[in-house]
């Protein structure tokens, strides 16, 4: 037979994650985005259909919050339900609102995005910078250099292994973020491959945004060596247009 005290324990647990889990209808204006919100919200064909279900039933799947230091909520999951109610002129929506590291939310964020396909690039590579950043934060302060660098690797090595993964593609991803958004966005649409994405984001942004222009201009994408080339005359202080259009017009 059961202990009353652990009776007494099970049933103090279910009531928590029966509270935790409790839908509250929260203002819309006291929701704010997630810093560096990884998925994109667009006001596309989607959201459009969107904004009509929720106009017509509301939004029926609770979005997940967590309160904010100085008020309000953080949207963990449900950006685009909030959109698409402040497009339908809703002043509510139903919330779970949880306490919760920035690790559990990042994490809760990829979880709950898992629906929508795969990521965008720009997407993958802000959501793996997310995480490694909230993984050093959780660990212990680093006296030194070393240890710094030793646990950023580790905190790559942790989010490699979420997303299968190896330590160097990881990285490569992060580096898209340094990347201006004109060659980020072609990124996205696969005008521009992942590898030569890369090698640009090594380059000045002044230089990536002629890039950027030249790539429109030859409709033409360079390749890893080409990227390369560009990669290395920037860092020698010789590109520009005129040698950026030479190379990318180059067969």
């Amino acid at each position: 037979m059961e202990e009353p005290k652990s009776k007494a324990k099970r049933g103090a647990k279910t009531a928590a994650a029966a509270q935790e889990d409790k839908i509250t209808l929260l203002p819309l204006s006291e929701l704010h985005d997630f810093p560096n919100h990884p998925f994109k919200v667009r006001d596309d064909e989607a959201m459009q259909e969107t904004t009509e279900s929720i106009r017509q039933y509301g939004v029926l799947v609770p979005a997940i919050v967590r309160p904010r230091e100085d008020g309000g909520y953080e949207i963990i999951a449900g950006h685009r339900r909030h959109h698409g109610g402040t497009r339908a002129g809703l002043e509510e929506m139903p919330c779970i609102v949880r306490e919760m590291t920035d690790l559990e939310a990042v994490r809760e964020m990829r979880n709950s995005n898992k629906q929508r396909g795969d990521p965008l690039p720009s997407e993958l590579a802000k959501l793996l910078d997310l995480e490694v950043e909230a993984i050093k934060h959780q660990g212990a302060r680093p006296g030194n250099s070393q240890e710094e660098q030793a646990l950023g690797k580790r905190s790559v090595e942790i989010v490699g292994a979420d997303h299968d993964m190896n330590y160097k593609k990881v990285m490569r991803y992060i580096r898209l973020n340094s990347l201006v958004p004109e060659l980020l966005d072609m990124t996205d649409a696969k005008k521009l491959g992942f590898m030569p994405a890369v090698e640009l984001s090594y380059i000045r942004p002044e230089n990536q945004r002629l890039i950027a222009v030249s790539i429109e201009g030859e409709q033409s994408s360079p390749s890893v060596n080409q990227a390369k080339r560009l990669r290395e005359l920037d860092k020698e202080g010789k590109l520009n247009g005129d040698v950026i259009d030479g190379i990318l017009s180059e067969e």
